[in-house]
């Protein structure tokens, strides 16, 4: 059912890029996963006892899963999806809300039985607001009853009403030709107008419209920038640090992104040609996020991705373009690995977190230092590229990032390169990364960029050594 990853892809995504028929493989096989994944869901529900899903919940899921198969055989409203159900589906965050209710219908009973039957319905009751969006979308006619969650309706894609009581409330929605009536106890009807693409719009204030930014190139359809659905925030773990808690844009926010947006191809294409176009192939949303106080400021922002939501990209507000397209490459590249790694075991080393990487103070296990090192070897070879534009004024600068983003790399290939846990697959890999390092020093960084990098390299091992000396293994020193 899954496709095979041709020797000549691999060995592209090795380098960091990725040609059209590379990005467009992985972007189908974790398509067909999310459909997959949604009709675990459906299963699983069925296949529930009715203690854990009702038989009224599960009638209900049937009724929501025949209007996206009706909206399914339409025509597409997006050239990059086949009809506007799966635009809908394979939005990033339909994978995190599939997954939790996954959680709450396999979930063993215990003492949190409520907690979990109350985050199960809301989650359940969710699958109804995007039906109801793609059916809307498709110019399908349908009256439906939906739950607002804690007081709000999130449509995703349309927008949010703002329920005049809070608490789960119960909204009646009608739609007819392309307008969304909206029917809540003690409270005047909303009317939202569905506009093309993302978003619609409303003179009531209770509705706050959804919002997206331009399409990266000319022919990309326009980009959410989701700050409204209930299911961007990042899970509890040390995974992501402190980088948990989404953002709700006010205008003035919204209008950095948009700033730091429009340069955003731009300096993409600066590092290299392949940049754009992987984030033209992969990217489908961003997700505003608060910024940690510890980023500081400056050119300081925090990013993260989630492995069940493919496309989608978390990030705090750019403070410039550079910024920007840097975090695009960053992230991009843990979606590409994480979706490579869905196709191809590339090694089998075990979860024991003991290898030093240089842009981190505690131990990583075998995966967190590939994963890491993969992607700052693309940063290296993206500012590399930058550094090489002449006329750029901060082409010193490039060329800093570019030395010590190529110092750390260096310093944890040993490790990736050495162990005995590679496939004959990954060891390919992990050669050609090394391969593509090692042709960086075709065009080197200016000495004294390069002894500061290595000073600064030498200086985080004695340190993580200090602190972890147990558990350095030879391969890694």
């Amino acid at each position: 059912m899954f496709p095979v990853v041709p020797e000549r892809a691999l060995l592209e995504l090795a380098r960091t890029e990725g040609g059209p028929d590379t990005l467009t493989l992985l972007v189908r096989d974790q398509d067909t996963r999310r459909l997959l994944l949604l009709r675990a869901v459906l299963d699983a529900a069925e296949g529930a006892e009715r203690s854990v899903c009702t038989a009224a919940q599960k009638a209900r899921l049937r009724e929501d899963w025949a209007l996206l198969t009706e909206a399914d055989r339409l025509p597409a409203a997006d050239a990059r999806f086949a009809n506007p159900a799966r635009a809908r589906l394979f939005h990033p965050l339909t994978g995190p809300w599939a997954r939790s209710c996954l959680r709450g219908l396999d979930a063993a009973p215990g003492p949190a039985d409520g907690e979990r039957a109350r985050r199960l319905r809301r989650d359940l009751a969710h699958f109804s607001a995007i039906a109801a969006v793609v059916a809307a979308g498709a110019g399908i006619p349908f009256r439906t009853r939906l739950t607002a969650r804690a007081g709000v309706l999130a449509l995703p894609s349309l927008g949010a009403l703002h329920t005049a009581r809070s608490g789960d409330v119960p909204v009646d929605v009608t739609c007819t030709e392309g307008r969304l009536v909206l029917r809540q106890a003690d409270a005047p009807d909303v009317t939202v107008h569905l506009e093309s693409g993302v978003g619609a719009w409303s003179g009531a204030l209770a509705w706050t419209p959804a919002h997206a930014l331009p399409g990266l190139t000319r022919t990309a359809p326009p980009l959410p920038l989701d700050d409204l659905d209930p299911y961007r925030e990042l899970p509890d773990g040390p995974g992501h640090g402190n980088l948990r808690t989404p953002l709700a844009l006010d205008d003035a926010e919204r209008k950095r992104w948009l700033q730091a947006w429009s340069g955003t191809a731009l300096a993409l294409r600066s590092g290299g040609a392949q940049r754009l176009a992987e984030a033209d192939a992969l990217l489908r949303c961003l997700v505003p996020l608060e910024t940690p106080p510890d980023v500081g400021t400056g050119r300081g922002s925090c990013s993260a991705t989630r492995r069940e939501a493919f496309g989608g990209l978390l990030s705090s507000t750019p403070p410039d373009a550079v910024t920007l397209a840097a975090t695009l490459v960053h992230e991009l590249q843990h979606a590409k690995l994480a979706a490579l790694g869905d196709l191809v075991t590339l090694h089998r080393a075990g979860p024991a977190a003991r290898y030093f990487a240089p842009w981190r103070t505690d131990p990583r296990p075998y995966d967190g230092l590939l994963q890491g090192t993969y992607s700052h070897l693309a940063m290296a070879a993206f500012y590399q590229r930058r550094a090489l534009v002449g006329g750029l004024p901060d082409r010193d600068w490039a060329w800093a990032q570019h030395a010590r983003y190529r110092a750390q790399v260096g310093a944890a290939l040993p490790a990736l390169v050495g162990s005995p846990d590679l496939t004959v697959r990954g060891r390919r890999f992990v050669d050609e990364m090394a391969a593509t390092h090692e042709r960086m020093a075709e065009h080197p960084a200016p000495r004294g960029h390069v002894a500061r990098a290595q000073a600064y390299v030498a200086s985080a091992r004695a340190l993580w050594a200090q602190r972890h000396a147990s558990a350095l293994p030879p391969s890694n020193g």
